[in-house]
């Protein structure tokens, strides 16, 4: 039991802070927040994607590209490029690091506005940081696993935010239902999205990247925009003013 709630908590933290922070922040800028909480969620984006780490600014970079070439053959994740789950994760792995480390040209004005704290991504993402947080997840299951199942769960830990990333995107472009006729494949996964906190409402995505909620219809739940909501409240966050309508002006 003890690995399954450890599983869950961390599928949905690492989930919040990539769906909260690395996109609707960092890729689509649809709200605004201080230096401090901006680092702050850094730390927090690290701590919960832990071996997976994943650099917001490599990241909003990424998916930009991906907006501007969606299902194209410069979209850097697209499963109508790369069919398979796992081929789609190393095309995405490899586009992303090649990204990370400048050796991809980018345009500056896909740079515009995102987060970037190279200082802290050096440390976060090097092997070294890998390699701890993949010896603490391996010493976590073998004091808790109480059956040799369990251990399969420890692979999926370790690259959780890839894998978070993959599976959104590969399935967002090959299952699911369609609200908005688009010249691309993206779909709404769930009518529900209790499992990816609003990031299934692919569709809806594409078709409004600006709008920070994700859920257009009534049975649509999206539990980001939510905690987005609340942390607006608090004066966390603060919501922008501008309002993007189409894909084409999302970067």
């Amino acid at each position: 039991m003890t690995i399954f709630i450890f599983f869950v908590i961390h599928w949905y933290s690492s989930l919040f802070f990539q769906s909260f922070f690395h996109h609707r922040y960092a890729a689509h800028k649809q709200f605004t927040m201080s230096p401090a909480w901006e680092q702050f969620f850094y730390i927090c984006a690290f701590i919960t994607q832990g071996s997976s780490y994943i650099s917001p600014y490599a990241y909003g970079i990424m998916h930009r590209l991906h907006h501007m070439h969606t299902d194209t053959a410069h979209d850097p994740h697209s499963p109508v490029n790369t069919p398979g789950l796992l081929s789609l994760m190393l095309k995405t792995r490899n586009n992303y690091y090649n990204i990370f480390i400048g050796k991809t040209p980018v345009d500056d004005k896909l740079k515009k506005d995102i987060p970037h704290w190279h200082a802290f991504d050096v440390i976060a993402h090097s092997p070294i940081s890998r390699l701890c947080w993949i010896i603490g997840y391996a010493l976590f299951y073998f004091s808790y696993a109480t059956a040799w199942w369990m251990f399969l769960f420890l692979p999926l830990t370790i690259i959780m935010g890839t894998l978070q990333g993959a599976v959104v995107n590969w399935w967002a472009h090959r299952f699911g239902y369609v609200t908005y006729k688009m010249n691309n494949e993206s779909k709404n996964i769930l009518p529900v999205d209790f499992l990816f906190l609003g990031e299934a409402y692919h569709n809806n995505h594409h078709k409004y990247p600006g709008r920070i909620r994700n859920a257009h219809r009534w049975f649509e739940v999206d539990l980001t925009w939510l905690a987005i909501w609340f942390m607006n409240k608090l004066n966390v966050i603060r919501f922008r003013t501008e309002v993007y309508q189409t894909a084409d002006t999302s970067c």
